[in-house]
């Protein structure tokens, strides 16, 4: 008989089950080489293939590539994942008795959901395992006599009482071991199909490269010698001084414009190396502004060329059931030691169950996570992300920076109704000196509030505004209020908003900076006037002498203040003007952000940017929102004579853009067509990889997943790949000035304002 296959293409299934469990134990050490975890997911990686060995398997898997995907296929007996969970549960039970029972569902939860993802176990998995085909599966695979090598348990001793974080820490070990054997598995498998490839890359910089290569840069910087510059300099030591500090919640409270992007990264790579950390995680609230800091991380860092970091914040993720080998092994797993990515990725990978998702999830532990703009924390989701960030710090390694203007109020807060009260986080420790001395002396705007909070201004009254204005910069809380707005400015009016992919967006802001720029020194004599959604309100650095915005939350009045004046250079102060839309934000936590701000500023005279008002107006704004609307800490908690848990249901409840689901769009941008060309050329044609996923995000534009039904039905869209949609190549589904053209329905979704 010939030898037992993993894959087709001669992978041997015993050489593929030891290299997975000792991959998989070895990520785990890398985290927990106290307690033993590493323990677990060596006996998950060794067990999770089991099923490969039944004949019927091992019939088909020498035609197909896809052949190892469970999805059912009719008269196919390819289906593997269970015979593992079961044997483990037979074997812990004989040699632990009632103790080895109970610990041999963690392993039930891994192996049986290394395809399919982490399941509930009451309504799905206990189900599955003690259905007759499962029984059957572990049968076939039993008759097919695998090494003993390989059924053998070894010396594994099951000890439940050392999980990092007791009872509370359950869900997230589960997933951190759950994720250790997916992106072995993936890693082994990918190395198997790839063996013919060349390599894209060479490998990544090292944090002490990039270390290095920072304080180079940043010793080599030609600074003005101005009071913001001597400011900022203050905060890049204090930065740098403070990163000594032991691993734990750190928070960096600087006003916009002080500098925080650069020196939140010395901080980072400062301490990580002093504290043995992998990685350095920098983590945006909107997709639409990460290429901005990836870039500056790429420009400070240019000397280690170009391959420094992994930007990522594509959200084209294929349904399991489309699932092929190629798609199953191009999803990201952050492999670098800096990522630039989202609080979508970061937070919805903390708590996913999908392999595509919780595989990059180990590599969170031993890290630095930056959270730019922490003040965008979602509230419905406030609660669970609190306590997974306290978890992180407490077991595994890690580091949490909270970067912001206007820190948010995240202490642990009891009030009368216990059902509002926080459990915030833990010894939380602020890096600048005196907060209120810098705020005093980074003050370079006057903000004009509404006379009358109650009374909309019409958009043909703002144009008018906006149009007597020689450089002017106006921020709206949506899509549609972008291009409603726009549509009434004179010729030449710039407009930034998610629907322009982000290579159009980088290019747009180019410009931007560079005719501010010809402006300041009087070789542009043209109006600069732009309209914009809120996703330059971080990360993105412009100087405008005038900013309007729409009433928004007081954060993100903040935040527009930070893009007036920025550098000082105005002989007065510079002129931020809040005006009331003629349509309320969107409902649910943008609208109740606004009803929070009129609320804190109602009837005041003084500083509205006063720091002491923003922990009053985030009370407010917290208060009038369920911290856990979802229920996600009840779905995670575990019931401790089952060790039942809602991994799915928790899972697919934490959605951050309000429940919709999104899907990813690549468009035709003129400027980069041949380059998008030869990129869907090669998808095409070789499939999806990383490096190839990586490129294409550049492209892409995020729209609700109905409207994508919708423009795939009318032809507008093609299907490039599961989960990942083309633009068809004709000029009027996308315009140079304005982005993706569509319904107007698609201006203004619900989650999708950018």
């Amino acid at each position: 008989m010939s030898e037992p296959l993993a894959h087709s293409g001669g992978h041997s299934l015993v050489d593929h089950l030891q290299s997975v469990a000792a991959l998989a134990g070895r990520f785990a050490y890398a985290w927990d080489a106290v307690r033993g975890s590493a323990s677990w997911v060596t006996l998950a990686g060794k067990w999770h293939d089991l099923g490969k060995y039944r004949s019927g398997f091992q019939r088909y898997v020498r035609l197909d590539e896809d052949v190892h995907i469970e999805h059912p296929v009719t008269g196919r007996k390819k289906t593997h994942s269970a015979a593992g969970a079961l044997w483990a549960m037979q074997q812990l039970e004989q040699q632990h008795g009632a103790p080895g029972k109970l610990a041999a569902r963690v392993l039930a939860y891994l192996i049986a959901g290394h395809h399919a993802g982490l399941a509930d176990w009451e309504s799905d998995l206990a189900v599955r395992l003690s259905n007759a085909d499962s029984a059957q599966e572990l049968q076939d695979a039993l008759d097919a006599l695998p090494p003993q090598a390989i059924l053998d348990a070894g010396d594994f001793v099951p000890d439940l009482k050392a999980i990092p974080g007791g009872k509370e820490g359950f869900a997230l070990w589960v997933r951190m071991l759950f994720s250790c054997l997916v992106d072995a598995d993936f890693l082994d498998t990918e190395a198997h199909f790839d063996a013919g490839r060349p390599a894209r890359r060479s490998g990544f910089s090292t944090l002490t490269q990039m270390h290095q290569a920072f304080n180079a840069w940043m010793a080599a910087l030609p600074v003005r010698d101005t009071p913001v510059n001597a400011l900022r300099a203050d905060i890049l030591r204090q930065c740098r001084a403070r990163a000594a500090g032991k691993p734990g919640f750190f928070s960096l409270t600087v006003p916009t414009g002080g500098g925080k992007t650069l020196s939140s990264l010395a901080f980072a790579l400062e301490h990580a190396q002093q504290h043995g950390q992998r990685r350095v995680i920098y983590a945006i609230p909107y997709t639409s502004i990460i290429e901005q800091t990836a870039d500056v991380f790429r420009n400070v860092l240019a000397a280690l060329g170009e391959e420094v970091l992994v930007e990522h914040h594509s959200q084209a993720e294929s349904d399991p059931q489309a699932e092929t080998a190629r798609s199953r092994l191009a999803c990201e797993n952050w492999d670098a030691p800096l990522i630039v990515t989202t609080n979508v990725q970061l937070f919805e990978s903390l708590f996913a169950a999908k392999t595509s998702r919780c595989r990059k999830l180990h590599r969170i532990a031993g890290s630095v996570i930056v959270l730019d703009e922490a003040q965008q924390l979602p509230p419905a989701f406030l609660q669970p992300i609190l306590d997974v960030l306290n978890l992180l710090v407490a077991h595994y390694g890690v580091t949490v920076l909270l970067c912001t203007a206007t820190q948010p109020a995240l202490a642990s807060t009891a009030y009368f109704d216990a059902n509002k009260n926080l459990r915030g986080l833990k010894n939380v420790r602020e890096i600048i000196t005196d907060p209120d001395a810098l705020f005093a002396a980074l003050n370079r705007v006057r903000v004009q509030l509404p006379t009358d909070w109650n009374a909309p201004t019409p958009w043909e009254e703002v144009a008018a505004q906006l149009t007597a204005e020689d450089c002017v910069l106006a921020i709206v809380s949506t899509r549609k209020a972008a291009r409603t707005l726009h549509g009434l400015m004179p010729p030449g009016t710039l407009h930034l908003s998610a629907l322009m992919c982000g290579a159009h967006r980088q290019a747009v802001i180019a410009q931007i900076k560079e005719r501010l720029r010809a402006k300041r020194e009087g070789r542009d004599l043209e109006p600069l006037r732009v309209v914009s959604t809120q996703l330059v309100e971080a990360g993105v650095d412009m100087d405008f002498p005038v900013v309007y915005r729409a009433l928004a939350g007081l954060d993100s009045i903040a935040q527009a203040a930070g893009r007036c004046n920025r550098e000082g250079l105005l002989a007065g102060k510079g002129r931020v003007v809040v005006f009331v839309p003629p349509e309320p934000p969107p409902k649910g936590a943008l609208r109740k952000a606004a009803q929070a701000c009129v609320s804190t500023l109602h009837g005041r005279q003084a500083d509205p940017l006063a720091r002491p008002l923003f922990e009053r107006y985030f009370r407010e704004f917290y208060y009038t929102q369920a911290l856990d609307a979802h229920a996600i800490v009840d779905k995670l908690k575990v019931e401790p004579r089952t060790l039942a848990v809602q991994f799915r249901s928790a899972a697919e409840a934490f959605r951050l853009i309000d429940d919709e689901d999104s899907a990813s769009v690549v468009v035709r941008y003129a400027a980069q067509h041949d380059e998008i060309e030869k990129l869907l050329r090669i998808l095409a044609t070789e499939g999806p990889q990383r490096w190839l996923m990586r490129k294409l995000q550049r492209y892409t534009v995020s729209i609700p997943q109905r409207e994508a039904n919708a423009m795939l039905a009318r032809g507008d869209l093609t299907l490039a790949m599961p989960g990942l949609y083309a633009l068809q190549d004709t000029d009027n589904l996308y315009s140079n000035i304005l982005g993706l053209m569509a319904d107007d329905k698609l201006y203004n979704p619900i989650g999708f304002a950018l």
